[in-house]
């Protein structure tokens, strides 16, 4: 086995997944670089490796070093420090600064950092709070190099001591050696798997309780992060036992000891329709969804109940007298949807695209207004809650900014509208209701004095939400809830081929395509290799000069995020197009994924110490390669918000050329494309189709082979999730509502999605 050392010049490719990794480096005794190859976990330019591995000769590339282990050595040389500094690992020392660091201290640069920081003051442009920021930065290296160590001899790589490091700090080690399971719910990017695979290397059993009972709640999230409130017992411990290769016994005895914790509820009481009420279809329930999902029904059920407010008048009379005001006229069933907010606690109102829904609202807002009625709007996303405001002409808010969420280190998350400080408010309107999930339905209605009135919006045939459970559907399913559907289309929107071929899709008919002054087009390539080419050149080129707006406003919407017109391959090949490399452009690199300044990405994944949510698309402003910092600007209710990443956080953040359908709802586009190409049968849905096609406001267009659009239309199966809701709801509106429990209030943990 040889041995090289030499300093790492450049990385020419990295897969994040398994850390493999391709690098030059340049060696002291030789003049050209040589190519390393192997898994790096955490490697930088600059930085100097010694590397024990083999020679071997690769058909194409040549001659390589194949490295099977390796280990950090400060650089000696000054080419080396400069470079070793400017790589990005210090925050604060870009590639400019380190050359001054470098020109003024030479070779004793890094002693200088490391003993007497403030010697740093007599480079131009430092000045003390930076000096703090290197000395701080210089110092955690050290640190992290010591968890590094610690983590590899466990057989854990660096770049999730990196991770564990920035979450815990000097505490880190001591996280590790204690309690490793932690690491899956604190650290992102590290799940059961990974965490149980270091619980093992510091010697916890396999057969060990507390293993089997982090176990059972890590396979309870795999299923609340497929949409399921619940796991039907006799799955969970078949489940838990297959992923934790342990025996059942075990798994149950882990479940008994989760129960009496009341760390995770088990129903028995409640009949449950959906099949048998055998101990194996008993539903299992991590806490919070269980205190969401009943205390959702308690409070749905005392607000629809509650003594608000009546109007001593004729309510027809004054929707008559809107009207004249207005110069409209209401649909039946608008004026339905009207008097019944007027009359009721709580109602629905749903309906498709081009029914009315936006007017129905506004009459709805006027007349709470002339009676004096405090109205609040809301919607879950700052897109959907601009698009709000901009059709009523009023404030409206994220469902987030409404209950004043907050984030703090020593507290997490929580909102400060809450059971104890309530919404000042006589009537809240909440639109796209079929985006919100279990656990945020339940904190806005706390949030909800008793005697206001809740009007919540929404079209039910859309996806459900993204995170736990169908609240829309069980609510509109229960029959417990007043429920208004506006089905008539409008003359206005039966001009509009999207809103009349929505409903025919929706009613399991073919769509309308190619008639003449159209919105709606299909184009065919049935070449499954030449189609990712044909939506490149439709979103850059071609719709940007028929529809006369940016590249940038015409938005791919694909079911996938595998195969040729998946998100994963689309992402890189319409950035290239739509914003190409330029000297003008500052850009890095986060894995195999180029960020440029100008480019269109998309959060995935909550993060609530930035107060940006999984699904929000921004627009990167700026890099600064000196700080390692990339400048996105989010659009949110009230404008734009700029959120800063440092290098390391951009592992929550993807090019959004193009997203899935499943991540684009909520959101209205001015064009959108829509590849259709045959995919896995579980996601040829009729419901998947239509939310799609509802997200273009001017123009959508199918491209690919006709056949897969009757494959969508034919499977009207919806989603399938595990929830009582529906069933919890009929329940307590057929008894007397428990005010005195919902007046003491629920305490419970806010769980993350």
């Amino acid at each position: 086995m040889a041995v090289i050392q030499g300093t790492v010049e450049r990385i020419t490719f990295r897969n994040e997944e398994n850390f493999y990794t391709i690098a030059k480096i340049q060696r002291d005794d030789k003049e050209y670089l040589t190519t390393v190859v192997g898994v790096f976990p955490a490697i930088n330019i600059g930085e100097t490796i010694r590397a024990e591995g083999d020679w071997v000769t690769h058909v194409e590339y040549g001659t390589q070093f194949n490295v099977s282990s390796y280990e950090m050595v400060i650089p000696a040389s000054l080419n080396g420090i400069e470079k070793y500094l400017g790589s990005g690992l210090i925050k604060g020392i870009g590639p400019v600064t380190a050359k001054k660091i470098v020109g003024r201290f030479g070779i004793g640069t890094l002693e200088v950092i490391e003993k007497t920081p403030e010697r740093l003051v007599e480079i131009d442009g430092i000045g003390d709070k930076k000096v703090q920021m290197i000395s701080k930065a210089f110092e955690e290296q050290k640190e992290i190099r010591k968890v590094m160590v610690y983590l590899q001899g466990l057989g854990i790589s660096p770049a999730y001591a990196v991770k564990i490091y920035k979450h815990y700090g000097d505490d880190a080690v001591k996280v590790v050696k204690d309690n490793p399971y932690a690491l899956a719910d604190d650290v992102f990017g590290i799940g059961f798997k990974t965490a149980d695979s270091i619980a093992q290397s510091v010697g916890v059993p396999l057969n060990s309780p507390e293993r089997a009972a982090t176990g059972l709640r890590y396979v309870l999230n795999q299923f609340a992060n497929d949409g399921h409130v619940f796991a039907k017992k006799g799955e969970l411990i078949e489940e838990a036992s297959r992923i934790l290769e342990v025996d059942n016994e075990l798994i149950e005895d882990a479940l008994r000891d989760l129960e009496e914790r009341r760390l995770v509820f088990i129903e028995r009481r409640i009949n449950q329709d959906k099949g048998s009420s055998s101990e194996d279809e008993l539903p299992v329930y991590l806490a919070p969804f269980y205190y969401s999902e009943t205390g959702l029904c308690m409070r749905l059920g005392a607000l629809a109940r509650a003594n608000f407010r009546k109007f001593d008048v004729d309510i027809s009379k004054e929707i008559s007298r809107l009207e004249r005001q207005t110069h409209l006229r209401f649909a039946s069933e608008q004026r339905l949807a009207i008097n019944k907010a007027m009359e009721s606690g709580v109602l629905v109102i749903t309906g498709g695209p081009g029914t009315g829904k936006t007017t129905t609202l506004n009459g709805i807002i006027k007349l709470f207004q002339k009676f004096d009625q405090k109205v609040l709007l809301a919607a879950p996303t700052g897109r959907a809650a601009k698009r709000l405001s901009e059709a009523t002409g009023r404030e409206a808010k994220t469902i987030h900014r409404l209950l004043e969420f907050s984030y703090s280190e020593g507290q997490g998350m929580s909102f400060q509208r809450n059971e104890w400080r309530q919404l000042e408010a006589d009537v809240i309107i909440i639109d796209e209701m079929s985006m919100v999930d279990l656990v945020l339905m339940y904190n806005l209605l706390k949030a909800i004095p008793f005697g206001a009135r809740f009007i919540m919006v929404g079209d039910a045939d859309q996806l459900p939400s993204v995170g736990p459970g169908s609240v829309l559907k069980d609510i509109i399913d229960s029959g417990a809830i007043e429920v208004v559907q506006l089905k008539r289309i409008f003359r206005q929107a039966q001009e509009s081929m999207i809103v009349m071929n929505a409903h025919r899709i929706n009613k399991g008919e073919f769509p309308i395509l190619n008639t003449n002054g159209t919105d709606f087009f299909f184009v065919e390539e049935k070449d499954r290799e030449k189609l990712p080419d044909v939506l490149v050149e439709l979103v850059s080129e071609r719709l940007p000069n028929y529809v006369g707006r940016s590249p940038m406003d015409i938005q791919l919407l694909t079911p996938v995020r595998k195969t040729a017109a998946g998100v994963d391959n689309l992402n890189p090949k319409l950035q290239e197009a739509i914003n190409p490399p330029s000297p003008a452009k500052r850009e890095t690199r986060f894995g195999a994924t180029i960020f440029r300044e100008g480019d269109k990405v998309m959060q995935i994944k909550n993060n609530y110490r930035k107060l940006v949510f999984n699904g929000d698309i921004g627009f990167i402003e700026c890099i600064d390669t000196e700080e390692r910092e990339v400048h996105v600007t989010f659009i949110e209710d009230d404008g734009e918000r700029e959120i800063v990443y440092e290098q390391y956080e951009l592992e929550q953040l993807v090019l959004a050329y193009a997203v899935s359908i499943h991540k684009s709802q909520g959101s209205e586009y001015p064009a959108i494309v829509i590849p259709m190409m045959w995919v896995m049968p579980s996601l040829m849905m009729r419901n998947l189709l239509y939310t799609g096609i509802t997200r273009g406001k001017k123009l959508v267009v199918l491209v690919g082979d006709k056949r897969p659009i009757w494959g969508y239309i034919k499977n009207n199966r919806i989603e399938d999730r595990n929830t009582l809701l529906k069933e919890r709801l009929c329940h307590i509106m057929a008894g007397p509502i428990l005010t005195e429990e919902l007046e003491k209030g629920i305490s419970e943990p806010i769980l993350e999605n």
